[in-house]
């Protein structure tokens, strides 16, 4: 099982429609809003690393109001 934590920043007033579209996606695990630097965590887990890598290049990283991410891939 391939995991990472993904740190994403939004546009502003938007983290809780960001949230909800996040915690509907396949692959997404866990989310939280958070307070600091950036405005939700969302744990992602699959069965390869390419397909973390394409949950958040194709889904996460597409939606329209996510600005940037920061990803931090889970060491086995």
């Amino acid at each position: 099982m391939a995991t990472a934590y993904v740190l994403i920043n939004t546009d502003m007033g938007y983290e809780g429609e960001v949230l909800k579209q996040l915690k509907e996606m396949q692959g997404v695990k866990e989310v939280y809003l958070v307070y600091g630097v950036y405005d939700i965590i969302a744990k992602i887990e699959a069965e390869s690393m390419e397909q973390v890598k394409e949950i958040i290049t194709w889904k996460i990283r597409r939606l329209e109001k996510v600005r940037s991410t920061l990803s931090m891939i889970v060491m086995e």
